[in-house]
């Protein structure tokens, strides 16, 4: 936020942190007092160090009032000082972070080779996952995935941790059964996910609130808010999944769209090498690599089963490269000439020396290109990495109860 950008107190209408009332005051006080602490807590979290006098100059509130609320966060465990800065004068400044301790969430990534839960804290460090790698997905394999990873995790909490879980959050591809005949899958099991509600589904599962939202736009949450998303205030995020899908970003903030869907970049027209048509997901998708293994007769399943070690992968994986990169540069060009972004982020599901390849192929394939009257942008690798989806995910339950810029990740549907 900018130095002469304040929010007061008088600003109202988030749900309270704590819960009860503080000493007495009617509805509005206590959902005053609810907000400002959820803007304490998000200056804290977007400026690492930030003093009592700076938290209270950003904030807009007074030094008292402030201090009475840091004091609360910090009994709560939500906050913790820092060492004191001693200065040329004065008293030592005491800077504030968040407490990693103070609340944890689950993210759950629903992909079409592979499901990946996480259990996060409250500063963004993973620190434990599950992966559970399977043909396609259906519902009842995500639930006995669910119910089995959640039970380990949760065995080795305190019960103190637990008491301090927010929620689980899931990343889904939208009408996943659409995908049958790229995924290989019979239509019928497929279907069976237009009959059921997920947030519902896996809400009968936990006993913590439950969050939705789609994959692609969710990995693009997670790097605004823990890669390199800080550094830009606009930007196009591409996500090479299993199948390629991307998002938004617009004055910081996560844009969905009308239908929650922007940033459906899979579904660019590209047309293949030969000119002949076809879309982004076709041309720069991991099944695309998966089939193109599985042709030489290697076993495709260390795509998804170890996404972090891809070192015996040969020659397919450079034929794959240079077809996603030359697809990508035409997707980067036609979304830079709707709007004129200055830098494009693109991640996925492999290795970093892998994102680094295709973020140097296809800086080269732009080049390439004729860019009359386009304004060449950036084109920088993301640095959150395979588990974006569960990451963007895990955070949904933590923006949606304890801090404000709940739109870096859009709309959440609670259950």
């Amino acid at each position: 936020m900018p130095e002469n950008q304040s929010l007061g107190a008088d600003a109202v209408g988030a749900a309270p942190v704590h819960g009860g009332p503080h000493g007495g005051g009617g509805a509005n006080q206590i959902r005053v007092r609810a907000y400002n602490e959820r803007l304490l807590l998000s200056l804290v979290r977007r400026t690492a160090g930030l003093s009592k006098a700076d938290i209270a100059r950003l904030s807009g509130l007074s030094a008292q009032t402030a201090s009475v609320i840091i004091r609360a966060l910090e009994r709560d465990g939500l906050l913790k000082r820092g060492e004191p800065v001693r200065g040329k004068v004065g008293k030592p400044s005491v800077p504030m972070a968040l407490n990693p301790d103070g609340a944890y969430s689950f993210g759950l990534k629903i992909g079409r080779r592979s499901a990946d839960l996480v259990l996060m804290d409250f500063v963004g460090t993973v620190r434990e996952r599950r992966i559970e790698t399977y043909k396609y997905p259906t519902p009842a394999t995500i639930r006995q995935f669910v119910r089995t990873a959640i039970n380990s995790l949760i065995a080795r909490l305190t019960p103190a941790q637990c008491a301090r879980i927010a929620g689980l959050g899931i990343a889904a591809p939208f009408e996943l059964w659409n995908w049958v005949d790229e995924m290989g899958a019979p239509e019928h099991d497929m279907n069976a996910w237009r009959e059921i509600d997920l947030v519902e589904d896996i809400g009968e599962i936990v006993s913590f609130p439950v969050f939705l939202q789609n994959d692609a736009t969710a990995a693009c949450g997670a790097e605004l808010v823990f890669g390199q998303g800080a550094n830009y205030a606009d930007f196009a995020y591409f996500f090479i999944g299993s199948f390629i899908g991307g998002g938004v970003v617009l004055n910081q903030a996560v844009y969905a769209g009308r239908t929650g869907n922007a940033g459906a970049f899979g579904s660019m027209p590209v047309g293949d090498r030969a000119g002949n048509p076809s879309q982004l997901i076709d041309q720069a998708s991991l099944f695309v690599l998966e089939e193109m293994l599985t042709a030489e007769g290697i076993n495709p399943d260390r795509l998804w089963r170890d996404p972090e070690s891809w070192d015996d992968i040969g020659p397919q994986l450079d034929r794959w490269i240079t077809q996603a990169a030359r697809s990508l540069a035409v997707a980067i060009t036609s979304v830079c000439s709707v709007i004129d972004f200055e830098t494009v982020i693109v991640d996925g599901g492999f290795p970093a020396h892998v994102r680094d390849r295709v973020v140097a192929a296809t800086r080269a394939a732009v080049m390439g290109l004729d860019l009359q009257g386009i304004a060449m942008p950036r084109v920088e690798p993301g640095v959150v990495g395979n588990g974006a989806r569960a990451i963007g995910a895990a955070s949904l339950p933590l923006f949606s109860r304890y801090l404000l810029d709940q739109n870096v990740l859009f709309k959440q549907v609670e259950g």
